[in-house]
C-alpha cells in the first residue's frame, strides 16, 4: 500500500489523499514499543464541509447505479481485501497492538459483511401485490438516504467500518468514515482498495480527526444517517443530537455503546471448556472488545474449582509484542488506556475484591516501553463495586459468585449494559430458560463471544444500544434505506365520479 509512505496519515476526499502541511497532526503509536510510528491529520469544520459537499455531489449518480453494478464493485473490493488480507492485519497489529492472529480474524469477520453486501440485488428486492382492488397494484421500494457517516472505535479499525460502509454503498448511499485517531492507517488502505475496485470518486471518503470532526458531521444538515460504535456517553450524545435536529430530515442514528458482558458457568458445565472460553473471551485482544467477557458468574458448587483453574491459566498467559507467533495477548492501545485500566485494578482492591492475579507493572523483555497490562483476575466481586458496574475495556476478569440460575439471571438483568452474555451448561432446559429470561441483545449458549454472522445483525439492549435498527444484516439494509409504498392504476380501470368515503378493497 502506497498512501502512507511519508509517515503522515491524511484524509481521503474525492478520490485522493489530503495532507495539509501547516495543520495539526497527532502522534500515532506502536503500542508494543511505545514509540511514535506515524502522525495523523486532525480535521476541522472546513474539512467536514468539503467532505460532505463531495459526498452529496456524488450521491445522485451512485444512487442511480443499478444494484448489480454496485455489487460488482463490492465483489472486486472483496477480492482485493483477500489479496491484502495480511497487510491489513499487520497494520492493525502495529497501531492497535492485538496479536497478528487476532488481527487476521478481524479482517475475516469484516470480509464476511462485504460478502453479504455483494448480494445487493437480492437484498433490495421488495414486495409486489397484483390487483389489491379496483384495478390498483401496490408495491414498495427501498431507496438510499444520501450522505451517510460511520464513526468507528480503535478496537476494530477494519471490522467495524466494514459493518457500515459495505451496507451503505450496496444500498446506494455515499459514505464518510471517521476512524479512530489512534489507529487510522486501515482507513486509507480501505479507501485505496475501494478506488482500485472501481468505486467512483466521492462515494467513499475518510475524515481523520477528533471531537471537532464528529460534532461537525452530526451538525451538518446534509448528513442523513450516522452509525457509531464506542462508549455509552458518546453513543447517547449522538442519539440525542439526532433526535433534536430540526429540518425535513431528522438525523437517523444507530449508536452502539458500552458493555459489561457476563458468562454464567453452571455446576454441570465442562470445567475445562468453560475455562478455555473465559481465557479467550476475557483476555483476547487484551480485553479491548465490546463483546469481551469481563464477568464470570460462578453458580453454586463450581465456583472454587473454576477460580482455582482460572488462576493457574491467567498466570501462564503468554503476553508479547503482537507479531510474536507465540503470544496470546498483546499490549493495550495507549499509555493513557494502560493507566486507566491499572486505576480500575487499584479501585477493585480498595473496594474489597480479592485480587488473585495482578497485571499492573507488567513488562515484556525488549519492549519495556510498550503499553502492557498483564492478565488480571479478581474473585469475590460484588455488584456495588465499580469494577463490576463499569466497562474496564482491558484484560481484567471479575468473578461473581451466586447460588443458582435465578440469581445469575437477576444479577445480569439488573445491569445497565445488555450487549452480550454467555451460558455454559450441559442442560437443554437450563439453556432454554436462560435464553428466554435474559434481557440481553446477543446470547451465547456454550459460545463465549456470540457475535452474529454477517447475514444476521449485531446489537445490544438497554444502554448498550441507542436506535431501533442493529448493525449489518437485514437490519443494516433497513437502516441505510427509506421505505416507500407505491399504488398504481390506469385510466381504463378508474370509474366515473368522485369518491368521498374512505377507499376500501373492492
Amino acid at each position: 500500500m502506497s498512501m502512507q509512505d511519508d509517515g503522515r496519515i491524511g484524509h481521503f476526499i474525492d478520490g485522493r489523499v489530503v495532507n495539509i502541511a501547516d495543520r495539526s497532526y497527532q502522534d500515532v503509536f506502536n503500542p508494543a514499543t511505545g514509540e511514535v510510528s506515524r502522525k495523523v491529520l486532525l480535521g476541522n469544520t472546513t474539512d467536514v464541509k468539503n467532505a460532505v459537499a463531495v459526498a452529496k455531489a456524488a450521491a445522485p449518480a451512485w444512487a442511480d447505479t443499478s444494484p448489480l453494478r454496485r455489487a460488482r464493485v463490492l465483489f472486486k473490493f472483496k477480492e482485493l481485501i483477500e489479496k491484502h488480507h495480511d497487510d491489513l492485519a499487520a497494520a492493525i497489529t502495529r497501531e492497535h497492538g492485538k496479536v497478528f492472529s487476532d488481527a487476521k480474524g478481524e479482517v475475516t469477520r469484516g470480509l464476511e459483511v462485504i460478502e453479504f453486501a455483494c448480494g445487493a440485488p437480492q437484498l433490495l428486492k421488495t414486495a409486489y401485490t397484483d390487483h389489491v382492488g379496483g384495478g390498483i397494484d401496490n408495491w414498495n421500494l427501498r431507496q438510499p438516504l444520501g450522505v451517510t457517516v460511520g464513526i468507528t472505535p480503535f478496537n476494530f479499525p477494519f471490522m467495524v467500518p466494514m459493518w457500515m460502509a459495505p451496507m451503505a454503498l450496496a444500498t446506494g448511499n455515499t459514505f464518510i468514515l471517521k476512524p479512530s485517531e489512534r489507529d487510522p492507517s486501515p482507513s486509507l488502505m480501505v479507501a485505496e482498495l475501494l478506488q482500485q475496485a472501481g468505486l467512483p470518486d466521492g462515494v467513499f471518503n475518510v475524515l481523520q480527526g477528533d471531537k471537532q470532526v464528529v460534532d461537525g458531521l452530526l451538525a451538518h444538515p446534509d448528513v442523513r444517517a450516522v452509525s457509531f460504535v464506542g462508549s455509552t456517553p458518546i453513543a447517547e450524545h449522538i442519539y440525542t443530537t439526532g433526535a433534536a435536529r430540526k429540518g425535513p430530515y431528522p438525523l437517523r442514528v444507530q449508536a452502539l455503546g458500552g458493555a459489561k458482558n457476563h458468562m454464567v458457568v453452571m455446576p454441570d458445565a465442562n470445567l475445562e471448556q468453560a475455562v478455555d472460553a473465559l481465557m479467550g473471551a476475557a483476555y483476547g485482544s487484551a480485553g479491548e472488545r465490546c463483546m469481551a467477557i469481563s464477568v464470570a458468574v460462578a453458580v453454586g458448587s463450581i465456583a472454587d474449582a473454576l477460580v482455582d483453574t482460572l488462576q493457574k491459566r491467567v498466570r501462564s498467559l503468554k503476553v508479547g509484542n503482537g507479531m510474536d507467533q507465540q503470544s496470546e495477548m498483546g499490549p493495550v492501545v495507549s499509555a493513557a488506556h494502560q493507566a486507566r485500566i491499572e486505576g480500575y485494578i487499584v479501585d477493585g482492591v480498595r473496594a474489597g475484591a480479592k485480587l488473585l492475579v495482578d497485571g499492573r507493572g507488567f513488562r515484556v523483555v525488549g519492549h519495556e516501553k510498550g503499553f502492557f497490562v498483564g492478565g488480571t483476575l479478581f474473585d469475590h466481586v460484588t455488584p456495588e463495586m465499580r469494577i463490576y458496574q463499569e466497562e474496564i475495556f482491558g484484560p481484567v476478569l471479575c468473578v461473581v459468585r451466586v447460588p443458582d440460575l435465578g440469581a445469575a439471571i437477576d444479577l445480569i438483568n439488573e445491569h445497565e449494559f445488555a450487549n452480550g452474555v454467555a451460558l455454559f451448561t450441559a442442560d437443554g432446559n437450563t439453556a432454554r430458560e436462560f435464553s428466554r429470561r435474559i434481557e440481553v441483545g446477543m446470547v451465547g449458549i456454550n459460545v463465549p463471544l456470540p457475535v452474529p454472522m454477517a447475514w444476521h445483525s449485531f446489537g445490544g439492549w438497554k444502554r448498550s444500544m441507542f436506535g431501533d435498527l442493529h448493525a449489518y444484516g437485514e437490519e443494516g439494509v433497513r437502516f441505510y434505506t427509506r421505505y416507500k409504498s407505491i399504488m398504481q392504476r390506469w385510466s381504463s380501470s378508474i370509474g366515473k365520479g368522485a369518491e368521498f368515503s374512505m377507499p376500501v378493497n373492492k
